[in-house]
């Protein structure tokens, strides 16, 4: 008598037993969906603004696409959380939550730009706004994380590094090149980095 054994199936493929010829499931779609309109969003708007808004009107726009972006993010993290890209320990799950904090106060910095209740004389305001690049410098290292780890293939395992080195790349165009080549490139990385890999969350899988 032989006795062979098997690996437990994953849930895909009990997914294509029970129900045989169905498309595959896109659990992240919205999330996917979510970001790649906050990028283009706020990168269209941006088109319009420039990269520091001059008045009220533009100033609501900016704030108001690139707190969806922001948002967007968040949706992001939650993906890169649900589906471990980097990695089953303790510190991963920690920098994602942490990252997550981060957002969430860049989020209020934009609000309150939005609302028109920044105020960059009161040390609190300026440290709240300190929170948007330093949570787009998180966001880079994680997409670096994500390359390292492994745990996303192909194109998705590298594309994150891409999007997420928005500020790395933007911020010293600006500083070396000035307003105008920094507007460009900042528009252009969105749609090319941040848009696209909304385009690769929607179709991940658990």
């Amino acid at each position: 008598m032989t006795i062979s054994q098997s690996p437990a199936p994953a849930r895909s493929d009990i997914a294509a037993a029970t129900a045989p010829g169905s498309s595959p499931r896109h659990p992240y779609a919205v999330h996917g969906a979510v970001l790649t309109a906050g990028a283009l969003a706020w990168a269209g708007a941006m088109a319009f603004t420039g990269i520091d808004p001059q008045t009220r009107a533009t100033e609501v726009a900016f704030s108001v696409s690139s707190g969806l972006f922001q948002v967007g993010l968040l949706f992001l993290l939650r993906t890169l959380w649900r589906t471990q890209a980097l990695g089953t320990g303790r510190l991963a799950r920690a920098v994602l939550r942490i990252e997550a904090v981060a957002v969430a106060l860049a989020i209020g910095s934009t609000a309150g730009d939005g609302l028109g209740l920044t105020d960059m004389d009161q040390l609190g305001w300026i440290l709240l706004d300190m929170f948007w690049p330093l949570s787009m410098l998180g966001m880079f290292l994680i997409g670096i994380r994500i390359a390292v780890a492994g745990r996303w293939k192909g194109v998705t395992r590298f594309w994150p590094m891409v999007a997420e080195s928005w500020a790395v790349v933007t911020i010293p165009v600006l500083a070396v090149f000035g307003d105008t080549a920094a507007h460009v490139v900042a528009c252009a990385h969105l749609v090319v980095g941040y848009a696209v890999l909304g385009v690769l969350v929607s179709r991940k899988q658990d």
